[in-house]
């Protein structure tokens, strides 16, 4: 077995494991992107928006499976073998770069969803009803305050229902024991809205997710030329594994 042959293998091998590795990592991308829209898709109206982290979970099943076909088609020194495993890169490959593509896509359309449909989430917030709970964990966790800010609920039906000339508890600084949410204590409130934070965050994931991605597309493409070094240049030495006709 000559020295090209053994590193070729040798790569292969350190890819297979590397598959396993993008598919752990992957694994905890995706669940963490659907974990966070789960938590604000009261605020995304396009349910699509989870395609991209249902895309890459996908993916990282394939990987696993993908690294385990290459270790055995690599020991076993088969070309089909060989031939699967480039072809399966090979979609996999595509799959990212469509992943990318759809990240890239809803990174902007984040923007338009969230200004879309909060409005009509914080009208209906009347303190008990599961809309009102899910402004509340939103402003408790975003440390916000409103759409824009916390003089939005001043056109509210809650707020004028209720007289108290106060917003949600939910608005006060995390600092501040004794806030009640009134207007007349407003160094007690958050005063960033709640419209630019979750845009910056939900951005901020899918922009992560697309630089793990688009790193694993570029490890793909190098595997992908791995496997066809290791065919051609056993097609040209006429390489052949060692039988036990041999020596007879």
């Amino acid at each position: 077995m000559d020295c090209g042959v053994i590193t070729s293998k040798t790569v292969l091998l350190l890819l297979s494991l590397a598959f396993w590795a993008a598919a752990a990592g992957l694994s905890y991308v995706g669940a963490y992107i659907i974990n966070t829209y789960k938590s604000y898709d009261n605020f995304l109206q396009d349910k699509y928006a989870l395609l991209p982290a249902v895309i890459i979970v996908c993916v990282a099943v394939v990987m696993f499976t993908i690294g385990l076909i290459g270790c055995c088609a690599t020991f076993r020194e088969s070309r089909v073998g060989l031939g699967l495993f480039l072809a399966i890169i090979l979609v996999i490959f595509i799959a990212e770069v469509s992943a990318f593509v759809f990240g890239f896509v809803y990174r902007e359309k984040v923007k338009t969803d969230v200004q879309g449909t909060m409005r009509s989430v914080f009208e209906k917030y009347d303190g008990q009803n599961p809309e009102s709970r899910v402004v509340d964990y939103l402003q408790e966790q975003l440390h916000c305050c409103g759409v824009k800010n916390y003089s939005d609920w001043t056109t509210s039906q809650w707020f004028n229902s209720t007289g108290n000339n106060s917003v949600p508890q939910s608005c006060c600084q995390q600092e501040a024991k004794n806030c009640t949410g009134h207007l007349d204590q407003p160094q007690e409130l958050n005063t960033r809205g709640c419209a630019q934070e979750l845009e910056s965050g939900l951005q901020s994931v899918i922009s992560y997710a697309m630089l793990v991605i688009l790193g694993f597309a570029i490890v793909k493409f190098f595997g992908m030329l791995s496997v066809c070094v290791l065919t051609c240049k056993k097609e040209e030495s006429g390489y052949q594994p060692l039988n036990s006709w041999v020596f007879a």
